[in-house]
């Protein structure tokens, strides 16, 4: 069962608690704490899987998830269309609290288990998708919300990027590299980031993951060119205290499903 992926987090969740404190959310207040996101990743080997797991989401996971008040769910895929597209959904919570109580309420939802069915208990020899890998983030004190695209600028792709560090305190440093000025250049630029998080749980830690819109490929390659001629990029580059603290940056180029809430 699908809710079945939050568990393995349950013992870690509660040691990361006692660290890290968060508040309900109200999009663009600056004064709350920062958000929680999981960022899961569908890998499937047919249009056919592709098309089951945006249904799942589109029918039965979104809306259920919007029942509890977490809401909007993003769903996106590979820019490019192919066999073996993944589908990557990101979950938006407003405290650790709330992400690990979703199992239990999606186990009492009727309607969810009903309109989920079929999903949930496909079999081996029809398998709905091929493996889910989730990884849980904590958002930069820079951007603590989610930046919901505006209703009527609907960007035509989002870029998913990752950056790996050689250590947790390069990893540290990045973040804060993030916030003393990366981010607001970007969004000066037309960059117009969706989140930033920094991996708590996850694969290829420590590392750092955030998601910027553009309004088509080539308008966002002319705002990447904005942001590396930037002073305070470059003054950022050339700071000492920033010096090798990250190792490899790995860019996904994405587009919404129809099962997407922004």
């Amino acid at each position: 069962m699908i809710s079945r992926i939050f568990l393995q987090f349950t013992a870690v969740l509660a040691a990361i608690v006692a660290l890290i404190s968060t508040s309900p959310r109200t999009i663009a207040a600056a004064s709350e704490k920062p958000q929680y996101y999981e960022l899961r990743t569908y890998t499937t080997k047919s249009e056919d899987q592709q098309q089951r797991v945006n249904d799942y989401w589109q029918n039965a996971g979104a809306p259920a998830y919007n029942r509890m008040g977490i809401q909007p769910i993003g769903v996106f895929t590979d820019f490019k269309d192919s066999a073996t597209n993944k589908i990557y959904v990101l979950i938006p919570c407003d405290s650790m609290e709330i992400f690990a109580s979703i199992p239990a309420k999606l186990e009492a939802d009727a309607v969810y288990q009903k309109s989920a069915a079929e999903f949930l208990a496909a079999p081996k020899t029809n398998a709905a998708y091929e493996r889910i890998e989730s990884s849980l983030l904590v958002a930069f004190d820079g951007m603590k919300q989610l930046a919901v695209p505006a209703a009527d600028k609907k960007p035509e792709l989002f870029e998913l990027r990752t950056y790996l560090s050689p250590s947790e305190g390069k990893g540290l440093n990045k973040v804060r590299m993030f916030n003393s000025g990366e981010i607001t250049t970007m969004k000066e630029v037309g960059l117009a980031p969706v989140f930033y998080g920094r991996t708590l749980i996850g694969a290829k830690m420590p590392c750092l993951t955030y998601m910027l819109s553009g309004e088509n490929l080539e308008a966002h390659k002319q705002h990447w060119q904005g942001f590396n001629q930037a002073p305070v990029w470059k003054q950022l580059q050339a700071d000492p205290q920033y010096k090798d603290n990250m190792t490899t940056a790995i860019s996904i180029m994405l587009k919404r499903t129809a099962a997407s809430q922004f």
